[in-house]
């Protein structure tokens, strides 16, 4: 052990021990361990409610949290060539995935997100998701005459690529999260302000076009501008665990909420843990998102190699941005929409998808002497 903490160990461990930071990485192991522990809180009763074991989703959990852990550890450990590498390789595979989805895909609350690959059931988007960031950092980082097109408009076309078939599914938050992660991305790599005002003027106008020709986009937003023009279950029981946790909480196993939302340990995780650990604990665990973002922004404002600070960014807004849409859906801020919460949420593929994110995070913020800009 004494010689694993010296900064004299040259062995792979060592190295990673004395480059990663620190606070990064406890961050996501605290968001972690905290997801474990919500799960006791939030799951038994979702089992019991569809007639399975009580700790069925618990085990689960935890199980796929070490999963998560481990593919947090070894993206972090690998090479930054191998990160894209092995980035363009999930990518296609999923990219192959979320075109057989519609056609094959399992149908769930009339959306066909998932498929099933040996028995696991896949939503191929959420490990597209953090692969789609590097990638694209890769093309915008690249010069104009090796890519033969303008960076911009390729990353584009990959861009619509993507969003395209996930909007096939439906799924219009992955859609934002992914279109978000990719303007972030081109805004900071050059893109000419008439554009940002074109590509914003185009983002509205598709904001429009979804409320008037899609149902259930309309519905969920006129539920929330007026309560009154629909069902507000969900929102109203969110909204009542806060208030009954108060400061402090009602105590673990206390609270109500997880008997009454069929999605209290995924969508509805953080208010499980309102109500039943209090507001203290809920700033606490924004904090921890607060502190990831801005620890990011700082880290990538001090890279110098624009590919490994085009991927930090967009990476770090995006996982930012999905606990900024899931905790605004759980206080009403934002239309209800179905999205977990990074760590916290029960969800297979969610949890691999932002292990990935949170390990490439790692390794592109770690320091950097004999191999920096080596790709």
């Amino acid at each position: 052990m004494a010689d694993f903490l010296s900064r004299t160990d040259r062995s792979v461990l060592g190295k990673w021990w004395w480059t990663i930071d620190k606070p990064l990485l406890f961050s996501f192991i605290i968001l972690l361990i905290t997801g474990v522990l919500l799960s006791f809180a939030a799951s038994p009763v979702v089992a019991d409610r569809i007639n399975l074991d009580s700790y069925f989703f618990v085990k689960r959990h935890a199980l796929m949290a070490v999963m998560a852990f481990c593919i947090m550890v070894v993206f972090s450990i690998l090479k930054t060539k191998n990160i894209r590498f092995i980035s363009w390789g999930i990518f296609i595979l999923c990219f192959v995935f979320l075109i057989l989805t519609p056609i094959v895909g399992t149908e769930i609350k009339g959306a066909r997100r998932w498929i099933n690959i040996l028995g696991f059931s896949l939503q191929s988007s959420e490990l597209i998701k953090p692969t789609f960031i590097v990638i694209t950092a890769w093309i915008l980082s690249q010069p104009i005459e090796i890519t033969r097109l303008n960076q911009i408009t390729l990353s584009g076309i990959l861009w619509l690529s993507v969003i395209g078939l996930i909007l096939l599914q439906p799924d219009f938050g992955m859609t934002f999260i992914i279109s978000a992660g990719w303007f972030i991305q081109i805004f900071l790599a050059g893109l000419p302000l008439l554009w940002v005002w074109v590509m914003g003027l185009v983002g509205i106008i598709g904001g429009f076009s979804a409320y008037f020709l899609l149902p259930h986009v309309a519905s969920r937003i006129n539920r929330f501008l007026d309560p009154t023009s629909g069902d507000q279950y969900q929102i109203t029981q969110s909204l009542e665990a806060f208030k009954s946790g108060g400061l402090l909480g009602q105590g673990p196993g206390e609270g109500m909420v997880k008997r009454y939302l069929p999605d209290a340990h995924s969508d509805f995780v953080f208010s499980v843990a309102a109500e039943e650990f209090g507001f203290i604990i809920c700033f606490l665990i924004v904090s921890i998102y607060a502190f990831i973002c801005i620890r990011g922004t700082i880290l990538a404002r001090k890279e110098h190699i624009k590919f490994l600070m085009l991927c930090i960014l967009g990476l770090t807004y995006q996982f930012s941005l999905q606990a900024l849409v899931n905790i605004g859906s759980s206080i009403k801020l934002i239309p209800t929409k179905g999205m977990t919460l990074p760590f916290l949420s029960y969800g297979g593929s969610s949890l691999i998808g932002i292990a990935i994110c949170a390990g490439i995070i790692l390794n592109m913020t770690r320091q950097r002497v004999d191999d920096r800009g080596v790709f």
